[in-house]
């Protein structure tokens, strides 16, 4: 029988084994990773999609299903938090640093090399703006979504600890405690930390960037690693300072200097058109949902690797987040009924990221395509790391944008980073939803060493090739939390019946 405390021990000495190999054999690890993402992408590219929207359609039924009443706790609990420190605190987990990365970068990279077809026309603009509502819309939410309802309904509403493998207990029973239990809770926690690891070097490449297109800093390895360092420090003073105080204040801040870029952007962009590309995307997206999630090029190899490198790659970066944001979500979840759970996490999330794309992505397009502007596309691809700050040096204000742009980037990464050495320090501590501190740092100094690897193996490409690796053996679990939680869904509503009979007897 494993020890109490084996997951912590084993998932550290994995995690620091991942870093040390990391640094010393950086070529190998990529040239490896690299191997396996071909591997996943001819081969399996149907299983991501296939099983990302299963995810949606769980979402969507349980929603709208008979078990939209059943309450995350107690029938008499009622939200810890307010609506809207929920959703700021859920959204900045779960999206903050990849939508201000990713914002202006990939609706301009699909303008110009689109899905099909011919690149930078009026076709590829539409196109490219349906794809990355796609790529951040019910999608990523929905996985995130099962998870932490799973979390929240197995330990809010049957006392179980706040782990991964509570949510097995439908299939393994009393086994969760045993060694296969704490394997599952191993490998959440493994996948947690490389994950978060890769936003963290994600965020740091932006950082650097921003601060050498605003003010001349040398975007320098030595420079990436002090931004790592300045950031860690940062998210350990605020993990200490606890939940309801570090997390949900900066949280509550991400959310204002988001609205103030959107605003200022809105204003001094092209405003018609941004309010034309968000209605006419939002109904192209849902009206192509279905096809799009389920869209394979068999006969066609160069939209196949298309497919792989953007929605292979994103379905499994989100998966390599589930673990934590479903974690954290779950955790601040107590006393919402599903309904109301399953509206807040798959669909404001959602709305909120169009919202983002149509302001700053679509304003990128039309300065490029209305405009003629050939320079920021040029910027924009040859530099996605910065492609945020060329965009904002082509409008009003943009130095000002600019400085909010980098502040709101460093204040995600630490939010992000504070949730995920919370959510590890649980996970890692037979889901004790108050972790100690000394846990949550020494996971923070875990994940930062993680996120210099990816650095050290390649950036970007890094992060699209060993996440894929890492996430492959949680996407083909998450299918079986599926099925654990609408067994434990239907055996909870049916003995609710039953009780609700015997009382009006």
């Amino acid at each position: 029988m494993l020890k109490r405390n084996s997951v912590l021990a084993i998932s550290l000495s994995l995690s620091i084994l991942f870093v040390v190999i990391g640094v010393v054999f950086n070529n190998w690890l990529g040239q490896k990773a690299s191997a396996f993402l071909d591997f996943a992408v001819t081969h399996f590219n149907w299983f991501y999609l296939l099983v990302g929207t299963i995810f949606v359609v769980v979402c969507l039924y349980l929603m709208f299903s008979k078990y939209g009443n059943i309450r995350l706790g107690k029938d008499t609990d009622k939200p810890a938090h307010s609506t809207f420190s929920w959703i700021t605190m859920l959204f900045s987990a779960g999206m903050g640093v990849g939508l201000v990365f990713w914002g202006v970068a990939e609706p301009v990279g699909h303008y110009t090399t689109p899905p099909f077809g011919e690149g930078s026309t009026s076709e590829s603009a539409s196109a490219a703006m349906k794809f990355t509502f796609f790529h951040w819309g019910l999608h990523p939410w929905a996985l995130y979504g099962i998870v932490a309802l799973g979390l929240a309904f197995f330990h809010f509403r049957k006392g179980l600890p706040s782990a991964m493998s509570s949510i097995f207990h439908p299939l393994l029973g009393d086994r969760i405690n045993g060694p296969v239990g704490k394997t599952i809770d191993i490998l959440a926690v493994f996948i947690t930390a490389v994950g978060v690891a890769s936003t963290f070097g994600l965020s740091t490449l932006q950082i650097a960037s921003g601060m050498n297109a605003q003010w001349g800093v040398p975007n320098t390895l030595i420079v990436q690693l002090l931004i790592i360092g300045l950031g860690t420090l940062l998210f350990i003073i605020s993990s200490w300072s606890g939940l309801n105080r570090g997390i949900k204040y900066l949280s509550n801040f991400n959310m204002l200097i988001m609205v103030l870029i959107i605003l200022f952007v809105l204003a001094a962009g092209p405003t018609k058109q941004i309010f034309e590309m968000l209605i006419s995307t939002t109904g192209s997206y849902f009206g192509s949902i279905l096809p799009m999630s389920l869209r394979m090029e068999p006969f066609d190899s160069e939209a196949n690797s298309w497919i792989g490198n953007w929605t292979v790659f994103y379905w499994a970066w989100w998966t390599t987040w589930a673990p934590f944001v479903g974690s954290f979500v779950a955790r601040i979840s107590k006393g919402r009924t599903i309904r109301e759970f399953v509206l807040g996490v798959l669909l404001i999330p959602s709305f909120i990221s169009f919202i983002w794309f149509s302001v700053l992505g679509g304003s990128a397009v039309h300065l490029i395509h209305n405009l003629g502007n050939s320079n920021l596309a040029e910027s924009v691809n040859a530099n996605v790391e910065g492609a945020l700050f060329a965009f904002l040096s082509h409008i009003p204000l943009g130095p000002l944008l600019s400085v909010l742009a980098l502040v709101l980037i460093f204040s995600f990464f630490i939010t992000s980073a504070d949730s995920a050495t919370f959510v590890l320090g649980m996970l890692s501590s037979n889901g004790n939803i108050n972790p100690l501190n000394r846990v949550k740092i020494a996971w923070g100094f875990i994940t930062a060493g993680s996120a210099t690897v990816f650095l050290l193996a390649g950036g970007l490409d890094a992060v699209r090739t060993i996440s894929i690796v890492v996430a492959s053996p949680f996407t083909i679990i998450s299918i079986f939390i599926c099925w654990a939680l609408l067994k434990a869904l239907k055996k909870e509503f049916r003995e609710g019946s039953t009780a609700h009979g015997k009382s009006l007897k």
